[in-house]
Protein backbone atom coordinates (compact mmCIF):
# COMPACT_ATOMS: atom_id res chain seq x y z
CA UNK A 1 0.00 0.00 0.00
CA UNK A 2 2.98 2.53 -0.56
CA UNK A 3 3.56 2.43 -3.93
CA UNK A 4 2.91 6.05 -4.48
CA UNK A 5 4.44 7.54 -1.22
CA UNK A 6 5.96 10.76 -1.44
CA UNK A 7 4.71 11.52 -5.13
CA UNK A 8 2.55 14.23 -6.31
CA UNK A 9 0.65 13.23 -8.87
CA UNK A 10 -1.83 15.72 -10.92
CA UNK A 11 -5.26 13.93 -12.30
CA UNK A 12 -6.87 15.66 -14.57
CA UNK A 13 -10.07 14.70 -15.78
CA UNK A 14 -12.09 13.13 -12.96
CA UNK A 15 -15.99 13.68 -13.86
CA UNK A 16 -17.71 11.76 -11.69
CA UNK A 17 -17.47 7.84 -9.99
CA UNK A 18 -18.06 5.91 -13.33
CA UNK A 19 -14.83 7.49 -15.51
CA UNK A 20 -11.63 6.12 -15.56
CA UNK A 21 -10.27 8.28 -14.04
CA UNK A 22 -12.34 8.07 -10.78
CA UNK A 23 -10.80 4.31 -10.58
CA UNK A 24 -7.32 5.66 -11.24
CA UNK A 25 -7.57 8.29 -8.48
CA UNK A 26 -8.80 5.88 -5.72
CA UNK A 27 -6.21 3.45 -6.82
CA UNK A 28 -3.50 6.06 -6.36
CA UNK A 29 -4.99 7.55 -3.03
CA UNK A 30 -4.86 3.60 -1.56
CA UNK A 31 -1.22 3.77 -2.43
CA UNK A 32 -0.16 6.95 -0.83
CA UNK A 33 -0.07 9.27 -3.60
CA UNK A 34 -0.71 13.24 -2.46
CA UNK A 35 -2.90 13.94 -5.31
CA UNK A 36 -3.79 17.24 -7.25
CA UNK A 37 -6.81 17.24 -9.58
CA UNK A 38 -8.44 19.97 -12.03
CA UNK A 39 -11.56 20.67 -13.58
CA UNK A 40 -12.61 22.36 -16.28
CA UNK A 41 -14.18 25.71 -15.28
CA UNK A 42 -14.17 27.65 -11.82
CA UNK A 43 -17.75 26.69 -11.24
CA UNK A 44 -16.96 22.90 -11.05
CA UNK A 45 -14.62 23.16 -8.22
CA UNK A 46 -16.62 22.66 -4.90
CA UNK A 47 -18.86 20.23 -7.48
CA UNK A 48 -15.24 18.23 -7.86
CA UNK A 49 -14.31 18.64 -4.51
CA UNK A 50 -17.15 16.92 -2.60
CA UNK A 51 -17.08 14.38 -5.12
CA UNK A 52 -13.20 13.54 -3.98
CA UNK A 53 -14.50 13.82 -0.26
CA UNK A 54 -15.31 10.13 0.05
CA UNK A 55 -11.15 9.82 -0.87
CA UNK A 56 -10.07 12.69 0.79
CA UNK A 57 -9.14 16.77 1.60
CA UNK A 58 -7.90 16.98 -1.68
CA UNK A 59 -7.00 20.37 -4.14
CA UNK A 60 -8.57 21.15 -6.90
CA UNK A 61 -7.44 23.85 -9.43
CA UNK A 62 -9.43 25.43 -12.68
CA UNK A 63 -7.82 24.42 -16.21
CA UNK A 64 -9.32 24.58 -19.66
CA UNK A 65 -7.42 21.87 -21.24
CA UNK A 66 -8.02 24.02 -24.93
CA UNK A 67 -6.31 26.78 -23.79
CA UNK A 68 -2.61 27.21 -23.33
CA UNK A 69 -2.73 30.81 -20.89
CA UNK A 70 -5.26 28.11 -18.76
CA UNK A 71 -2.69 25.24 -19.10
CA UNK A 72 0.07 27.90 -18.29
CA UNK A 73 -1.32 29.38 -15.40
CA UNK A 74 -1.85 25.69 -13.25
CA UNK A 75 1.64 24.82 -13.82
CA UNK A 76 2.87 28.37 -12.59
CA UNK A 77 0.63 28.09 -9.55
CA UNK A 78 1.54 24.11 -9.46
CA UNK A 79 5.15 25.04 -8.75
CA UNK A 80 4.49 27.91 -6.45
CA UNK A 81 2.61 25.81 -4.48
CA UNK A 82 4.14 22.26 -4.66
CA UNK A 83 7.57 22.83 -6.12
CA UNK A 84 7.77 19.08 -7.94
CA UNK A 85 5.53 16.74 -9.78
CA UNK A 86 6.11 13.54 -10.01
CA UNK A 87 3.24 12.11 -12.21
CA UNK A 88 0.07 13.15 -14.44
CA UNK A 89 -2.29 11.52 -15.49
CA UNK A 90 -4.10 13.11 -18.92
CA UNK A 91 -7.59 11.54 -18.87
CA UNK A 92 -9.47 14.23 -20.69
CA UNK A 93 -10.85 13.82 -24.60
CA UNK A 94 -14.68 14.66 -26.54
CA UNK A 95 -16.11 14.96 -29.46
CA UNK A 96 -19.10 16.82 -30.85
CA UNK A 97 -21.87 14.33 -30.28
CA UNK A 98 -22.74 14.87 -34.23
CA UNK A 99 -19.56 13.60 -35.01
CA UNK A 100 -19.99 10.22 -33.25
CA UNK A 101 -23.47 9.45 -34.36
CA UNK A 102 -22.63 10.58 -37.97
CA UNK A 103 -20.97 9.06 -41.17
CA UNK A 104 -17.47 9.53 -40.36
CA UNK A 105 -17.31 11.14 -43.87
CA UNK A 106 -19.26 13.87 -42.71
CA UNK A 107 -16.92 15.17 -39.76
CA UNK A 108 -17.24 18.49 -39.80
CA UNK A 109 -13.82 20.90 -40.23
CA UNK A 110 -14.88 22.46 -36.81
CA UNK A 111 -15.62 18.58 -35.50
CA UNK A 112 -12.38 17.46 -36.70
CA UNK A 113 -10.26 19.90 -35.04
CA UNK A 114 -12.17 20.05 -31.67
CA UNK A 115 -11.52 16.28 -31.12
CA UNK A 116 -7.90 16.61 -31.86
CA UNK A 117 -7.49 19.39 -30.36
CA UNK A 118 -9.25 18.32 -26.72
CA UNK A 119 -8.16 14.54 -26.63
CA UNK A 120 -4.67 14.75 -28.60
CA UNK A 121 -2.60 17.85 -28.87
CA UNK A 122 -3.68 18.79 -24.95
CA UNK A 123 -1.18 16.02 -23.91
CA UNK A 124 1.29 17.98 -25.90
CA UNK A 125 0.35 20.54 -23.69
CA UNK A 126 0.52 19.59 -20.47
CA UNK A 127 3.50 17.76 -20.75
CA UNK A 128 5.02 20.79 -22.10
CA UNK A 129 4.45 22.51 -18.94
CA UNK A 130 4.69 19.00 -16.49
CA UNK A 131 7.96 18.42 -17.45
CA UNK A 132 9.26 21.88 -15.48
CA UNK A 133 8.13 20.67 -12.38
CA UNK A 134 9.51 17.19 -13.05
CA UNK A 135 12.78 17.45 -11.87
CA UNK A 136 13.50 14.58 -10.10
CA UNK A 137 11.94 12.62 -13.10
CA UNK A 138 7.99 11.57 -13.58
CA UNK A 139 5.48 9.88 -15.40
CA UNK A 140 2.95 10.88 -17.88
CA UNK A 141 -0.58 8.62 -18.44
CA UNK A 142 -2.78 8.51 -20.79
CA UNK A 143 -5.86 6.86 -22.16
CA UNK A 144 -6.60 5.77 -25.34
CA UNK A 145 -9.18 3.34 -27.23
CA UNK A 146 -9.21 0.24 -29.16
CA UNK A 147 -10.51 2.80 -32.07
CA UNK A 148 -7.62 4.11 -32.49
CA UNK A 149 -5.88 1.21 -34.24
CA UNK A 150 -8.87 -0.17 -35.73
CA UNK A 151 -12.72 0.83 -36.95
CA UNK A 152 -15.03 0.93 -34.79
CA UNK A 153 -18.79 1.61 -35.61
CA UNK A 154 -19.60 4.97 -33.99
CA UNK A 155 -16.49 5.67 -32.71
CA UNK A 156 -15.88 8.26 -36.05
CA UNK A 157 -13.35 10.77 -35.72
CA UNK A 158 -12.74 10.16 -32.03
CA UNK A 159 -11.00 6.87 -33.17
CA UNK A 160 -8.50 9.58 -35.49
CA UNK A 161 -8.12 11.78 -32.00
CA UNK A 162 -7.17 8.25 -30.22
CA UNK A 163 -4.43 7.45 -33.28
CA UNK A 164 -2.92 10.55 -32.81
CA UNK A 165 -2.68 10.75 -29.53
CA UNK A 166 -0.70 7.26 -29.46
CA UNK A 167 1.38 8.88 -31.81
CA UNK A 168 2.33 11.84 -29.85
CA UNK A 169 2.79 9.48 -26.74
CA UNK A 170 5.64 8.07 -28.95
CA UNK A 171 6.83 11.11 -29.74
CA UNK A 172 7.17 12.90 -26.20
CA UNK A 173 8.59 9.37 -25.18
CA UNK A 174 11.41 9.96 -27.38
CA UNK A 175 11.62 13.80 -26.40
CA UNK A 176 11.29 13.53 -22.64
CA UNK A 177 13.18 10.37 -21.77
CA UNK A 178 16.61 12.17 -21.67
CA UNK A 179 14.88 14.18 -18.76
CA UNK A 180 13.93 10.84 -17.19
CA UNK A 181 10.21 11.50 -18.30
CA UNK A 182 7.98 8.37 -18.77
CA UNK A 183 5.35 8.66 -21.11
CA UNK A 184 2.48 5.94 -21.73
CA UNK A 185 -0.74 4.88 -22.50
CA UNK A 186 -3.12 2.47 -21.17
CA UNK A 187 -5.91 1.30 -24.04
CA UNK A 188 -8.97 0.41 -21.66
CA UNK A 189 -11.63 -2.30 -22.97
CA UNK A 190 -15.01 -0.18 -22.96
CA UNK A 191 -16.72 0.47 -19.86
CA UNK A 192 -19.81 2.10 -18.47
CA UNK A 193 -18.82 5.32 -18.10
CA UNK A 194 -20.78 8.74 -19.03
CA UNK A 195 -18.55 9.32 -21.82
CA UNK A 196 -19.05 5.64 -23.72
CA UNK A 197 -22.96 6.42 -23.68
CA UNK A 198 -22.06 8.97 -26.98
CA UNK A 199 -20.87 6.22 -28.76
CA UNK A 200 -23.42 4.35 -30.41
CA UNK A 201 -24.56 1.01 -30.20
CA UNK A 202 -22.69 0.99 -27.01
CA UNK A 203 -23.99 -1.78 -24.91
CA UNK A 204 -23.55 -3.86 -28.04
CA UNK A 205 -20.10 -3.51 -27.49
CA UNK A 206 -19.53 -4.38 -23.61
CA UNK A 207 -21.55 -7.72 -24.50
CA UNK A 208 -19.13 -8.44 -27.37
CA UNK A 209 -16.39 -8.49 -25.45
CA UNK A 210 -17.98 -10.01 -22.59
CA UNK A 211 -18.30 -13.33 -25.24
CA UNK A 212 -15.05 -12.63 -27.42
CA UNK A 213 -12.40 -11.64 -24.69
CA UNK A 214 -10.23 -14.58 -23.49
CA UNK A 215 -11.29 -13.54 -19.74
CA UNK A 216 -14.72 -13.56 -20.45
CA UNK A 217 -15.71 -10.23 -19.23
CA UNK A 218 -15.37 -6.86 -19.44
CA UNK A 219 -12.82 -4.79 -17.73
CA UNK A 220 -13.44 -2.79 -14.55
CA UNK A 221 -11.97 0.42 -12.71
CA UNK A 222 -10.02 -1.93 -10.12
CA UNK A 223 -8.62 -3.41 -13.37
CA UNK A 224 -7.66 0.64 -14.87
CA UNK A 225 -6.53 1.80 -11.12
CA UNK A 226 -3.89 -1.30 -10.68
CA UNK A 227 -2.57 -0.78 -14.08
CA UNK A 228 -2.11 2.98 -13.66
CA UNK A 229 -0.64 2.59 -10.38
CA UNK A 230 2.43 0.54 -12.25
CA UNK A 231 2.83 3.00 -14.83
CA UNK A 232 3.01 5.86 -12.12
CA UNK A 233 4.96 3.78 -9.47
CA UNK A 234 9.03 3.36 -9.97
CA UNK A 235 7.68 -0.28 -10.85
CA UNK A 236 7.50 0.96 -14.33
CA UNK A 237 10.97 2.77 -14.25
CA UNK A 238 11.93 1.07 -17.70
CA UNK A 239 8.93 1.36 -19.27
CA UNK A 240 8.06 4.35 -22.01
CA UNK A 241 5.99 4.86 -24.94
CA UNK A 242 4.13 1.79 -24.45
CA UNK A 243 0.08 1.57 -25.66
CA UNK A 244 -0.67 -0.85 -22.88
CA UNK A 245 -4.10 -2.99 -23.55
CA UNK A 246 -5.92 -3.37 -20.30
CA UNK A 247 -9.06 -5.12 -22.13
CA UNK A 248 -9.38 -8.59 -20.80
CA UNK A 249 -7.35 -9.77 -23.69
CA UNK A 250 -9.74 -8.30 -26.79
CA UNK A 251 -7.31 -7.12 -28.59
CA UNK A 252 -5.92 -10.27 -29.06
CA UNK A 253 -8.63 -11.69 -31.03
CA UNK A 254 -9.53 -12.22 -34.50
CA UNK A 255 -13.21 -12.61 -35.69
Amino acid sequence: MSLLVGKQILIMGVRNKWSISWGIAKAAAEQGANLIFTCLSEREINETKELLSELGDYPVYQCDIASDQSINELFITLKSKYGVLHGVVHAIAHANSEDLQNRFVNTSRSGFAHALDVSAYSLVAVSRGARELMTEGGSILTLSYLGGERVLNGYNVMGVAKAALEASVRYLAADLGVENIRVNAISAGPIKTLSGKGVKNFSSILKVVEEKAPLRRGITQGDLGNSAVYFLSDLASGVTGEIHYVDCGFSIMGM
